[in-house]
């Protein structure tokens, strides 16, 4: 009987799926091997031991920390982190282009004065944001003739507020950019 029990986004069924155990169930097994007291990498190795892959490691563990009040939404290891993406009916290289370029940015990006680290031509962006503190992933997907992704992940946020803030700045600006690269899309 599939359960409704769901951490870090993940749900029971779906982590069972994948590492032969429901939430319930490692639950268990953690309190069982003192997970209450445990770092994050000492609640990583007992996963290991029972021969969950490094991924599913990282999603239990996370999910595991929720659970036990040990983490909150949206909080990572290296502070809070959100994300957002968005389809819109464009080629990819046009996509990429509005956000590499200053000037196309200055025209839905509400602070278009982040610092590009690095860029690799329609797949991703690696950004220090405007406050000089936190961290912009974008990764850029075809999804089919004339229709692309943007995934946008903001890190090193400082507070849950400040993630909850950033969430929904980013819902705001990838509908502006959908709004100027195909008014007619944005306004359906």
């Amino acid at each position: 009987m599939p359960t409704t029990d769901k951490y870090n986004g993940i749900s029971s069924d779906a982590v069972q799926a994948k590492t032969g155990k429901t939430w319930p169930e490692w639950f268990r097994v953690l309190d069982a091997a003192g997970g209450k007291t445990m770092d994050h990498k000492g609640i990583v190795a007992v996963l290991d031991t029972h021969g969950v892959g490094s991924w599913w490691q990282q999603m239990v563990t996370v999910g595991y920390e929720q659970a036990r009040g040990r983490r909150v939404k949206h909080e990572t290891a290296a502070g809070f982190s959100v994300s957002r993406s968005k389809t819109i009916a464009v080629p990819i290289g046009q996509l990429f282009a509005a956000w590499k370029d200053r000037r196309k940015r200055a025209r839905w990006l509400a602070d278009p004065d982040y610092t590009v680290r690095t860029a690799t031509s329609n797949r991703s962006m690696r950004i220090t944001w405007i406050d000089g503190k936190t961290h912009v992933d974008v990764g850029f997907f075809e999804k089919g003739t004339g229709k692309s992704q943007v995934a946008v992940e903001h890190s090193k946020l400082a507070s849950a507020k400040q993630a909850e803030k950033m969430k929904t700045y980013w819902a705001k600006q990838l509908d502006k950019l959908q709004a100027l690269l195909i008014p007619s899309e944005a306004e359906a």
